[in-house]
């Protein structure tokens, strides 16, 4: 996608016919899913599922609340990173199904923080899985005993990656860009961060890793620039520092979080940061799933 510029919106036109009687039906509509919405939370609105042609692939950032969660499919492969917390599971299951998905190639694990493999432990049983991806690092919690459970029960092989690597499954091909050193220090800084490759157009998954890995990954040598940057830590200012930034280079930020969350998140300094550069921003709390889809030659926003 050269020049570098947002992702075009695929659009259907629709004709309005009714008047009145079409007003009356919509809002009613709209106030019962306001009511919804306020007693059950994040977790209802999983998006509407688009069909992959063959060539494309299609990257959901799922609306899990204050989590990570992406699908990246095909027409015959699909790899899910991070499936959020455990309440957003029936999110990532019901999307899946929808999707008519009951194989997973890849599951991958970006580091052990609940919020990213809470909703994994019920995925993991659930769901055909054939290799589990995750960093080399120990989490001493109860979701991350049942996360490592779940790969046992379900005798799921295990890869620990290292920069460099490769996950690949048909059209989809990543390359692990993190972590670049030994963080054990640091569950964040340990996350493994993905760059999807697919033609001219390029995705960076980035997990939670923060200015340490990001920087590591800077003086790595490997291509990190990307068209889209999954926005590290949920915006947090610990992530997304201005040299890393200046190297991917994205033309379209996304940042998945939880509406009014109690971290913050999306902190000023970030927003400003990709605000000043022009940058295309998407937030899961405000859009709810985000699909985009690419060619190869263009990514398309559904």
């Amino acid at each position: 996608m050269k020049p570098r510029r947002a992702v075009r919106r695929r659009t259907k036109r629709s004709v309005n016919r009714g008047g009145g009687k079409t007003f009356f039906v919509v809002s009613l509509l709209i106030l019962i899913f306001a009511a919804a919405y306020y007693f059950i939370g994040d977790y209802i609105f999983p998006g509407e599922y688009v069909e992959p042609a063959a060539g494309e692939i299609i990257v959901s950032f799922l609306d899990v609340g204050q989590g990570d969660s992406i699908l990246i499919r095909t027409v015959d492969h699909a790899v899910l990173i991070d499936g959020g917390e455990h309440r957003a599971r029936n999110v990532v299951l019901d999307y899946l199904r929808n999707a008519g998905i009951t194989r997973l190639d890849y599951v991958i694990a970006t580091h052990p923080h609940s919020d990213h493999i809470g909703g994994l432990v019920t995925v993991l049983g659930r769901v055909d899985v054939g290799r589990v991806v995750m960093p080399d690092i120990m989490h001493n919690t109860v979701t991350f005993e049942s996360f490592l459970e779940a790969i046992e029960n379900n005798n799921i092989p295990v890869k620990f990656p290292v920069a460099g690597d490769r996950v690949q499954v048909g059209l989809i091909d990543l390359t692990v860009i993190s972590p670049t050193a030994d963080f054990s220090g640091s569950l964040n800084d340990a996350s493994i961060v993905l760059r999807l490759n697919h033609g001219r157009t390029s995705f960076l998954f980035t997990g939670d890793a923060e200015s340490a890995a990001e920087l590591n990954m800077v003086n790595s040598g490997m291509v990190i620039s990307s068209d889209v940057l999954n926005v590290g830590h949920h915006g947090s200012r610990t992530s997304t520092t201005q040299v890393f930034l200046d190297a991917v280079d994205p033309a379209v930020a996304v940042i998945s979080l939880a509406a009014n969350n109690r971290y913050g998140h999306p902190h000023r300094e970030v927003m400003e940061r990709l605000q000043y550069r022009g940058i295309q921003i998407l937030r899961t709390d405000e859009s709810g799933t985000i699909r985009m889809i690419t060619n190869g030659e263009r990514i398309y926003l559904y």
